[in-house]
Formats: structure tokens, sequence, C-alpha cells
């Protein structure tokens, strides 16, 4: 049975007599999405309070995203003021139950929450190019870059190893060219760039691992009450592309972790995005439609997105066509192009004939909004004029002594506080760069290495034409040693000396020129096969 969520109560002055009606969100169709919207400093956070204090309060975990820091009075009961007592009288409500919700502070710095990292891999080219700002052409590199990882069994955990992936595919751009196509040098200068300044940014702090498991933001107290999870978003904000992409990439996680459940009387977790013109703004179409679709199929999974902004007009029509559960606060028309905002935004209610939407959206006070819910049917109910109720919780932050005490006391404390750094694309590599050069040493020119103690060393700066006339055999025998130790120059060397081979030092003729070119080739080309061979062994795409 469904659970009615009381959010609002309105005054009815009909026929003289003064009504309050209660405004309530139906709990069966909370998975149906909604949008809270207005000016800034129209109450959008304390109604978002409401609704995230009402969802845990039924048993249903909530996630936020605290953009002016303000949310973290959640996990504090609140306290009766002057303002709260004449809005209470006002509404007609003679007690309030004040008392705290189970709140999880997370941070992607670590600072002000448990960290929360995603690695490279799992965020995916499509939401890493957005965040990157790349164009189409850097976008098509970078997925080649993801793909030649998987096909190498070389595994993209943190910023270090897209980085050496990214480096080891412009050293060896040729090798793949058959195969994947063309990579530009260009590209992946400015792929590189781009990752530079993102982990200037913070980013590097947020890809690693352990990875964030999203079942420990789902997760009950003992009373039976949804955890809050209360993400620290004010230094997040100041770069926006970082955020909006976390927060979709939660979305994306959520949407394909949880199993199919259909309509149920109470969704397995509501999901607040604020800010949410950042998720849209300069978005590619691509992403755009991975968005529309995460939204449309999402609510199967037992999952409400209620996104928060200014104006709906941030959000597309696609996206606010699934948005079923509204609320509007005040929006202020002083130019032209408001007043046109006005009215789209007017326009997007189920209109009330007693009502002149439009009007009364320039007129809401602060804490007052119009309400439009679904009800019993699922259909969108007549929008209302209504006054937000109170939450039971602090408005208001915390202080930093209040907040280090609930994370010390959280379920997930000591789980992500440690970074993991394993085996990954950097250390491997790094470690074929290194077998490489080991396999090519450098030749050791004293006499020791030859059993000949007698013999000057390299050091002794002895003429060459001085050393070879002293000891001509010694120097012919040194020379394939000078040539580098590896497979293509020791056949060099054999075919060499089928054209004749001296203790002197000559030019290659043609033919010899032809020969050696050739077996470098064949080579390099069995070790790349060997190398492949034992990555892709070793390690399977995740």
């Amino acid at each position: 049975m469904s659970k009615p969520l009381l959010v609002a109560k309105s005054l009815n002055n009909k026929q003289g007599n003064q009504q309050i009606l209660d405004w309530h969100l139906l709990s069966d169709w909370a998975n149906r999405h909604g949008c809270i919207t207005g000016a800034t400093g129209t109450g959008k956070s304390v109604t978002l309070q409401v609704l995230a204090q009402s969802f845990s309060d039924i048993g249903v975990p909530v996630f936020m995203a605290d953009v002016k820091g303000d949310l973290s009075g959640m996990a504090k009961a609140g306290q009766m003021t002057s303002k709260l007592q004449q809005r209470c009288e006002q509404l007609g409500i003679d007690q309030v139950k004040w008392r705290a919700c189970p709140v999880t502070f997370w941070d992607v710095f670590g600072k002000q929450g448990h960290p929360v990292r995603a690695t490279i891999s799992d965020l995916g080219p499509v939401l890493l190019g957005r965040m990157l700002n790349l164009n189409e052409t850097q976008e098509g590199v970078l997925q080649l870059a993801f793909k030649i990882a998987d096909d190498n069994g070389l595994l993209l955990l943190d910023i270090k190893d897209l980085r050496a992936m990214l480096q080891h595919l412009g050293d060896n751009a040729s090798e793949f060219q058959t195969e994947y196509g063309n990579i530009s040098a260009a590209s992946i200068g400015a792929i590189q760039r781009a990752l530079l300044a993102v982990a200037e940014q913070g980013a590097d702090e947020f890809f690693g691992e352990p990875m964030l498991n999203l079942d420990d933001m789902m997760q009950t107290d003992t009373d039976g009450r949804g955890f809050v999870n209360i993400l620290a978003a004010d230094h997040l904000l100041q770069s926006p592309r970082l955020y909006s992409t976390f927060l979709l990439w939660m979305l994306s996680e959520l949407y394909e972790n949880l199993p199919e459940v259909g309509d149920v009387e109470q969704p397995k977790m509501v999901f607040f995005f604020d800010e949410a013109h950042l998720l849209f703004d300069e978005a590619p179409k691509v992403l755009l439609q991975k968005i529309e679709q995460v939204v449309r199929l999402i609510r199967s999974k037992g999952v409400g997105v209620y996104f928060v902004t200014q104006n709906p007009l941030d959000i597309p029509d696609t996206v606010l066509g699934q948005l079923g559960n509204r609320v509007q606060h005040a929006l202020r028309a002083y130019t032209p192009r408001d007043q046109k905002a006005v009215q789209a935004a007017a326009e997007t209610f189920r209109p009330n004939p007693e009502l002149d939407t439009a009007a009364v959206i320039g007129e809401l006070g602060v804490g007052e909004a119009l309400i439009s819910f679904l009800d019993e049917k699922g259909r969108p109910n007549i929008v209302q004029r209504a006054f937000i109720v109170p939450p039971t919780s602090q408005i208001g932050a915390i202080d930093a002594q209040e907040r280090a005490e609930i994370m010390k006391a959280s379920i997930v404390a000591g789980v992500y506080e440690k970074a993991v750094d394993r085996e990954s694309a950097y250390e491997k590599l790094k470690g074929r760069v290194a077998s490489s050069a080991s396999s090519h040493p450098v030749p050791a020119d004293d006499g020791q290495a030859w059993g000949n103690s007698s013999q000057p060393s390299a050091n002794s700066r002895q003429p060459a034409s001085q050393n070879q006339t002293q000891n001509p055999q010694q120097n012919q025998q040194q020379q394939p040693a000078q040539s580098g130790g590896g497979i293509g120059d020791a056949l060099g060397g054999m075919f060499g000396n089928l054209f004749g081979g001296s203790g002197i030092r000559r030019r290659d003729n043609v033919a010899e020129t032809l020969v050696k070119s050739a077996v470098r080739t064949i080579g390099s080309q069995v070790g790349r096969e060997i190398i492949r061979g034992v990555l892709g062994s070793i390690m399977k795409k995740r």
C-alpha cells in the first residue's frame, strides 16, 4: 500500500471559511521522477530537505549533493524558531516532532566526507570525453585507447594509467593504424592536456580504487529509516564538468547494476540532482540520448530521480516530459526574456481554472510554491498554490566537529579512506619499457668483460686507431657486442658476415642494408606478438 508523504499545506478561503488542505506525494508514484525549480533564495533547499526526510522516514535511502553546505543539518534534530513558529501557526501545525536523519557524508576530495572514487574504465569514453570537453575526433581517439587497452588486457584505473596508454598509442601509432585506424598525434596531445587540467581540479583524487560500492549508499538504520547520503559539493561545483559527470556516472551505475522490479510500493532509492542545468549545458547529442534513456528506464529499477534547478527550461523537453511530480517556487520576471521563461514554466503544469499560473509564479513568497503531484491513478493533479511544511531536522549546516563525529561512527568508516594502487596499465607499460631496455644492455668495454684484465678500459680515452693497431683481433670481437645484442642485430651480424667482415667499421652496402632492415622488422614483429600474447593471458577485460 502506498504511503502519503506530507509536503505542503494550502489555505483555502472559499465561502469565507478558511480551510487547510494537505498535499501529499504518494510513495508508489515517487519513482516517476520530478523536479524542484525556482529562483535563488525562494526555498528550493528546504523543499529538497523536506522531501528527502520524508523518504528517509519511510525507509527509502536518498542521495543528494550539498552545493551550498547547508544540507548537513539533516544529521541534527531541528529546533523551533520564531519564523518556524509563525509558519506552523499559519498552517495549523500544533506540534512538531523534531528528529535527525541517519546521514552518511561523502566527498570526492575526502575532506568533508568519506572519499568517493571511480575507475577510468568504469566511467567509460563517452562520459570521460564529455568531462574533458573533447571534440568528435578526439573522442574517437579516446575510444580507441579504451578498445586497445581492453584487447591487450590493460586495466585503466586512474589518470596515470590513461596517460601511459595514450603515450603508448602515440609512440606506436603506425603499429595500430592498420587494425584500429588513424591515431592523430595532435588529438593525443589535446587529450593529455585536458587530463592535466582536470587533474589539477581534483580528478586525480576521484579516479582510482577502492571504487564506490553503491550498496553502501542503499542502507537503512536500526529503526528502518533510509540513510541520507550527502555529497559535499561546494568545492566540487567549482569544476562543473567533473560534478555533472560524477552524478551522471552514479545514475548509470544504478541503472546498470540494479535488477528490474517494475512498479513498487515505494522506491528503492531516490536521487536528487541539484544544479541540474550543469548536466545539460553544452552536452553532445549522444550524451543527451544516454541521459534520456537512463531517466526513462531507471524507473523500472525502483529509482526516483528529482532534478533541482532554477528554471524548468534548463531541462530538455525529452527529459522534462518524464517528470510527473513538480514543485515550482517563484521566478522573477524582470526582463522580457524572464517573462517568456515564466510563461513557459506555467505551461508545463496541468491548468487550474481558478488559478492564473503565470501570474502566481511571480507572486510566490519564500517557502511558497506551485505543486502538482501524480494522483492515485498516476495522473498529474491540477496545479495548486501551497506552503512547504517545515522540516523536522535542522535548517542550516552543522559544525566541523559534529560532522567529524558522524563520519567516525559511520557504517563505512575506514572502508574508502585508504587508496589502493594495484598493477594496471601504467605499471605494465612501464614494465614493458624496462624489459625492452634490459634486453638491450649497454656493453662493458673494459678488459675484464672479455676475460683480459691487462687491457685498458674504455675510460682510458686512447685513440681508436691506436687500439686497433695494438690488438685488431680484440677490436673485431667487440664490434658485435657494441651493436646492441638484440635479435635483429644478432641476425644482422650473421648475414653481414656473408658479405665479408673485418675489424674496421665501414659503411654497409645496399644488400647489407636491405637484409638488416628485414631482419629488424621480423624481430620487432615477433617481439610484439609475444608481448601481446603474454598480456592478453594475464589480464582479461574487466
